[in-house]
């Protein structure tokens, strides 16, 4: 299970309307207990998303642009992961927006997938935001759907 508070959701709603149709993408930051994952900051990134970046994945068509593909730049990535240590956070996730299509993973997002971290992502069709969903891995490296709960 993962909790979000309705301002955490918001802002994943608002970053995935406000880059439509390009996806949008960014890092959830919180904490881990016995009863799953706390929500306390979602950090908007840029979609780092290029032919250089598709060059990094054997077969990945170049021609696929930021509206099918995201990535968050490394160093984007090293900062988020300073910060939070800092504060005595984790990343604990990644969010990012299907335009136009399920809130479901694609093959392509499992790939790149890290077993720790959930995967929000949130449909969005023709620039509104719609159904969200969050996915974690399990051993056989196939996404399972997580309860998102709402903390007030």
């Amino acid at each position: 299970m993962i909790q979000l508070s309705p301002q955490h959701l918001q802002t994943i709603c608002t970053h995935a309307e406000t880059t439509y149709p390009d996806e949008c993408c960014g890092i959830i930051v919180g904490y881990l207990t016995s009863e799953g994952k706390t929500v306390v900051e979602i950090m908007p990134t840029e979609n780092a998303w290029n032919a250089e970046t598709a060059a990094d994945f054997p077969g990945e068509k170049t021609s696929l642009s930021k509206r099918r593909r995201y990535a968050i730049a490394p160093l984007v990535m090293l900062q988020a992961q300073k910060e939070a240590r800092d504060r005595k956070l984790d990343i604990i996730g990644i969010y990012h927006s299907h335009t136009d299509h399920p809130a479901i993973p694609s093959e392509f997002d499992r790939q790149c997938a890290w077993q720790e971290y959930s995967y929000i992502i949130v449909s969005v069709h023709s620039g509104k935001a719609g159904d969200m969903r969050s996915w974690i891995l399990d051993d056989n490296h196939q996404f399972q759907q997580e309860l998102i709960e709402n903390k007030i």
